[in-house]
């Protein structure tokens, strides 16, 4: 088959190029999928390079484990393997995987994907899988919004943040969209009630208490963050925060950590685990017409490099899409 294969770590242009390879055959519990589609996220950039140096243990130490990038997948069933009866050859999945999706065919957990939904074609599902079951247990799980509640979501504009702000939506609650302001009329059109424009206001110095601020950048104090609080409120931030090369995010999620032994507002680290289970409930919401998935562009696996440097670069505005 061909795929984006991964020599070593480094620079998109530098390490990856599209070669023919061995197909993969599924295991126990698994099952082929022939992928149609796949995207981009900020874990795809991360592996690429093979930083912050201290996750190289879930990377691979010298080279990556996964020689295929690519977490999101959305595809047919081609075959499936050993003990597999919730699938069938010819179903049409979409899924979170470890790695392999940048390639016409990979192999993926049984558990670890779903019945794509009826309205989204193969594009529109691969921007889902990462970003929404992420934003999705950000918001309901470890948010607990409930209706009438007031939610901001820092960094709002961004493949996490345009799920969050429909799902936090779903629940009836009252949502603070903060991006730039080239993207202020795109987070209103998925039903931000209000938008900051961060270049311009800090939210945490305003007048506004929130119940829950789920925080996608990491741009401000934790004592900003308590300002903003109600006394029953809830912090949450994503494990994909930004950071250095060696630690990366690891110092920021340790200042969360301590921030929490404080009492007050609860101030809590979210890593988001891909389960069935919740993508079932993404696909009952996107079923329902409440979720849609923000498409920025879709390009070719030939192009799948430069889509990966644009990640890099950051300022992402929905979800990047690559068609197999």
């Amino acid at each position: 088959m061909q795929a984006l294969f991964q020599r070593e770590y480094g620079s998109p242009s530098e390490v990856l190029e599209l070669r023919e390879i061995e197909r993969p055959t599924p295991g126990i519990g698994e099952v082929l999928v022939r992928v149609r589609a796949s995207s981009v996220n900020p874990a795809d950039w991360l592996t690429l390079r093979g930083r912050p140096y201290v996750a190289r243990p879930g990377f691979g130490f010298v080279r990556p484990k996964h020689r295929v990038p690519g977490k999101d997948v959305a595809g047919i069933v081609e075959a499936v393997g050993p003990n597999v009866t919730r699938f069938q050859r010819g179903d049409a999945v979409y899924g979170e995987l470890p790695g392999g999706a940048y390639g016409e065919f990979a192999v993926a957990a049984a558990d670890a994907v779903a019945i794509k939904p009826a309205n989204l074609d193969f594009a529109a599902a691969a921007a889902v899988p990462l970003a929404g079951i992420t934003a999705l247990q950000g918001i309901h799980d470890r948010g607990a919004v409930r209706a009438g509640q007031r939610v901001l979501v820092n960094g709002a504009s961004g493949g996490v943040g345009t799920f969050a702000i429909q799902i936090a939506k779903s629940l009836d609650a009252h949502v603070t969209g903060v991006c730039s302001a080239r993207n202020l009329d795109l987070v209103r059109s998925i039903g931000a009630d209000e938008v900051i424009d961060y270049t311009r206001v800090d939210f945490t110095r305003g007048p506004r208490r929130y119940h829950l601020v789920f925080d996608l950048i990491g741009n401000h104090t934790m004592s900003g963050y308590r300002r903003v609080l109600e006394p029953d409120g809830v912090y949450v931030c994503a494990t994909g925060m930004p950071g250095g090369p060696v630690f990366g995010p690891l110092p920021y999620l340790l200042r969360v950590l301590l921030a929490s032994l404080r009492g007050g507002p609860a101030m809590r680290v979210l890593v988001a685990r891909p389960t069935a289970a919740d993508l079932s409930t993404l696909t009952r919401l996107i079923e329902d017409g409440r979720v849609t998935p923000v498409v920025d562009r879709v390009v070719p696996l030939a192009e799948a490099a430069d889509a990966l440097a644009s990640q890099g670069a950051g300022h992402a505005r929905g979800k990047t899409v690559i068609t197999v």
